[in-house]
C-alpha cells in the first residue's frame, strides 16, 4: 500500500498547488511557469497577459495562488488585486519591479491584501529566476496556506545555511543583565501588517526595537517610512552603526543581514553582507544569535507570522542566554510557520495573540 507523502502543513504532496500566472510579458510568463512547474508541489494551470484574461481563466478553474504583475495593459495589478480581495479572495503574490514609484506601489499591494512580494528586476531576469527558484516556490507555497480572513482583519537554488555562516555560535557566558532592555523581532509572510499592529501599540518610551522582516531590497526604506508616519515611536531603515535607542525601532535593510552589538552600555546594529541564511538575507536567526551573544538577559524576543523555520534556532539560543521570548499565536498568524517551529524548538516562553503582544512586552520590560 502506498502512503501519501505529507508536507510540513500536513497536506498530501500529490495534490499540487494550482497557480495562475498573470504578467503582460510573454517571456516572464514562460520563465515563471517553467520555474513553478519544476517544483513537484506546484503546477501552473493557466497564464494570462492581463486581468481581463485572468478573470476568464478563473471562471474556468479557480487557482490556489495568483502571481500578479503590477504594470499591465487595460487594468493595473493593484486595481485587480482590490477587486479580487473584495469579490473572491484568492492568495496573491505580487511579482514586480520595486524601483522608484514601484516601491510605493508594492506597499499599496501589501495593504490591499497581497500575501507577499517578489522583486522582479528590469534586466537580468533569467538569471534572477534561476537563482531565486527556491525562494519563489517557497513564497507561493506559503501564500497557498495564508489565512486570508486574518489578513483582512489585520489590515483594518540556494543552500539553506545556518547563522554560522554570518556569526559564530555562542561560547562562554552571555552579557550580564542590566537595566536597559532591547526588543528583537523576526517576521516574514504577513509580517508587514503584524508589525504595524505591534509598533503602533508601543509607547514613546519603549525599549529600543530591532527588527528583521523578510523583505526585498529597496522595499524596507518605504516600509519604515510608512510605519514612522503611523507610530508614536520613531521607525527607520537601519544603517550600519545606528544606536539602539528608547522609543526607536530599526528595520533591517532588504538584502542585508543585521546584528545587535554592544559597546560598553551602548547597543548598536551592524548591517553587513553575507550569504543567505535559511534562504534569507536578512535572516532572523542571524539577528537572534547576535542578540543572545550581546544582549543575553537584557533581550525580549518576538517571533511573528511567517513560513519556514528562520529564527527558531536563534530564539532557543536567546532563551538559553537568559532572554524572555514571545511567539504570535496560530489564530492571529497569516502563516503559522516560524512561530510554530520556534515553539517546537523550545525557545518560546509565552504564546500570545498579535493584538496583545505589545502589552505583554511592555509589562515584561518593566519587570
Amino acid at each position: 500500500m502506498n502512503l501519501p507523502v505529507i508536507n510540513e502543513y500536513g497536506d498530501d504532496m500529490n495534490k499540487k498547488i494550482r497557480v495562475l500566472v498573470v504578467d503582460d510579458s510573454a517571456v516572464v510568463r514562460q520563465m515563471l511557469s517553467d520555474l513553478i512547474n519544476s517544483d513537484p508541489e506546484l503546477e501552473v494551470i493557466a497564464v494570462a497577459s492581463d486581468p481581463y484574461f485572468a478573470v476568464q481563466k478563473i471562471k474556468k478553474e479557480c487557482p490556489d495562488v495568483i502571481t500578479l504583475d503590477v504594470e499591465m495593459p487595460r487594468m493595473d495589478g493593484i486595481t485587480f488585486l482590490k477587486k479580487i480581495m473584495s469579490q473572491h479572495p484568492i492568495p496573491v503574490v505580487m511579482v514586480s519591479s520595486l524601483t522608484g514609484d514601484g516601491t510605493d506601489t508594492a506597499l499599496q499591494a501589501m495593504r490591499y491584501g497581497a500575501v507577499d512580494i517578489i522583486t522582479k528586476p528590469q534586466i537580468g531576469i533569467k538569471g534572477f529566476f534561476e537563482e531565486s527558484k527556491i525562494h519563489i516556490c517557497d513564497t507561493i507555497k506559503a501564500a497557498s496556506h495564508a489565512n486570508l480572513k486574518k489578513l483582512v482583519k489585520v489590515q483594518k537554488i540556494v543552500p539553506k545555511l545556518s547563522a554560522d555562516a554570518v556569526i559564530p555560535a555562542i561560547t562562554g557566558h552571555a552579557m550580564a543583565k542590566t537595566t536597559e532592555k532591547v526588543i528583537v523581532v523576526g517576521a516574514s509572510t504577513g509580517g508587514t501588517e503584524a508589525l504595524r499592529v505591534f509598533l503602533q501599540a508601543m509607547p514613546m518610551d519603549s525599549p529600543g526595537i530591532v527588527i528583521v522582516q523578510h523583505m526585498p531590497e529597496k522595499f524596507t526604506k518605504s516600509f519604515a517610512e510608512r510605519l514612522d508616519s503611523l507610530c508614536a515611536i520613531t521607525v527607520k531603515e537601519a544603517e550600519n552603526g545606528n544606536s539602539v535607542l528608547r522609543g526607536h525601532a530599526l528595520i533591517a535593510p532588504g538584502n542585508k543581514h543585521m546584528l545587535l552589538k554592544r559597546s560598553g552600555a551602548r547597543y548598536y546594529v551592524e548591517v553587513k553582507d553575507g550569504p543567505l541564511v535559511n534562504r534569507h538575507r536578512p535572516s532572523v536567526d542571524v539577528l537572534f544569535r547576535s542578540a543572545a551573544r550581546y544582549g543575553g538577559k537584557n533581550v525580549i524576543g518576538i517571533i511573528m507570522t511567517g513560513m519556514g523555520d528562520d529564527g527558531a534556532k536563534g530564539m532557543l539560543e536567546m532563551k538559553e542566554a537568559g532572554a524572555y521570548n514571545f511567539a504570535q499565536d496560530e489564530q492571529s498568524c497569516i502563516v503559522f510557520g516560524m512561530p510554530k517551529e520556534a515553539i517546537a524548538a523550545g525557545g518560546v516562553d509565552k504564546i500570545v495573540s498579535l493584538e496583545s503582544i505589545a502589552s505583554h512586552v511592555i509589562k515584561r520590560a518593566k519587570s
